[in-house]
């Protein structure tokens, strides 16, 4: 994925994951109930996820699309934080994130399993 988002926009995208195509006076009154954006800092928003080819717009009503798979944007930032913090070592990052708490025993069995799909 070569789009870069940035928080805010990814706030935008967001809502259009959760609930699909939405018109932009919807996820601007979304927006303003979760985080308390105004109709102007939304729609700026909107028009820079546009511009960077995030979003489609379409008529009537600035009906909104997104273009880009959450999971793909996921896998983007995974790849990023892998590169930026564990010297490019999925293994470092996947020991911390198990050293952080301790897991039940239900959640080690799937990640177990998740491992062996991986095999």
């Amino acid at each position: 994925m070569d789009v870069k988002l940035f928080d805010s926009e990814l706030k935008v995208m967001d809502v259009l994951w959760k609930e699909g195509d939405a018109t932009a006076k919807h996820i601007s009154n979304v927006l303003k109930e979760e985080v308390g954006w105004n109709m102007n800092t939304t729609y700026t928003l909107i028009k820079r996820c546009i511009k960077k080819g995030a979003i489609e717009r379409s008529e009537p009503n600035f009906m909104c699309h997104a273009l880009i798979p959450k999971e793909a944007v996921q896998e983007a930032e995974t790849e990023e934080l892998i590169n930026k913090i564990y010297d490019g070592s999925a293994e470092k990052l996947f020991a911390a994130l198990l050293g952080r708490k301790k897991l039940s025993k239900e959640q080690v069995d799937k990640l177990k399993k998740m491992v062996e799909e991986l095999e």
